[in-house]
């Protein structure tokens, strides 16, 4: 499926992205807006995001340009069964944080990653493994976390739901965590979930529209701690 908050793993030949995630955590806000490019170079799919945060917690503001991200992938590895019902393909990736001096964009940041895309009939799911490395200053600097992100989908056709304009629904599940593995907190975990709705519309022109809109919710107390409900409203457009 096209991930809400997965990182995403498929082979993109043209795509533009705006993704808003709203959450709350007692009187503390934040709001991400994640703008994304991506392009297909061969089978590599080369990515871009300038993603913004707000953060308002007792009245005090913050907020500023997290990283500037940029990110390549490509599949190495391939399965296709006999009948064509089972697709599933392996692949790795890098993504390099570049630091923008805001409160949000301090350190420096490297993510090697691997992932897996699974098509089983109606059934697809990502999973991405990363291992994520803050260079720089301040306590954050040489932090280390395992990052993971699964999201699983059914895809529903419109011959068996035919909304006005929708060429396939899809329910989309998702759980994104990170462990700590040095520093203070290291074997520290934090598991947050989501679930929404993805819609592939029809084509206008060129572009095809697949907005979606998740609730975020976390699944252990170290995500309780920082997120305690939220909201994802993602608008994608594949040319």
């Amino acid at each position: 499926p096209e991930p809400f908050r997965v990182d995403d793993s498929d082979l993109e030949p043209g795509e533009a992205r705006l993704d808003w995630l709203h959450t709350q955590a007692g009187a503390t806000r934040t709001d991400v807006v994640h703008p994304e490019v991506e392009d297909g170079i061969g089978v590599a799919t080369v990515e871009l995001e300038v993603p913004w945060e707000r953060d308002v917690s007792s009245g005090a503001v913050t907020e500023g340009f997290d990283n500037v991200n940029l990110g390549a992938r490509r599949p190495f590895y391939q399965f296709v069964s006999a009948n064509g019902r089972v697709d599933s393909t392996l692949g790795a990736g890098l993504e390099a944080g570049i630091p923008t001096g805001s409160a949000f964009g301090k350190n420096a940041e490297l993510v090697p990653k691997i992932f897996d895309d699974l098509k089983a009939g109606h059934f697809t799911t990502q999973a991405v493994l990363g291992y994520s490395t803050l260079f720089g200053p301040g306590e954050a600097g040489g932090l280390q976390t395992f990052e993971y992100g699964f999201a699983f989908g059914w895809t529903v056709p419109r011959d068996s739901l035919p909304l006005p304009g929708v060429l396939q629904t899809i329910p989309v599940l998702e759980l994104v965590g990170d462990t700590e593995m040095n520093k203070g907190n290291a074997g520290r975990n934090s598991l947050l979930a989501d679930a929404g709705l993805r819609f592939n519309l029809k084509a206008i022109g060129p572009i095809q529209p697949r907005p979606g809109i998740a609730f975020v919710f976390p699944l252990n107390s170290a995500a309780h701690d920082d997120v305690h409900w939220g909201v994802v409203v993602s608008l994608v457009f594949q040319y």
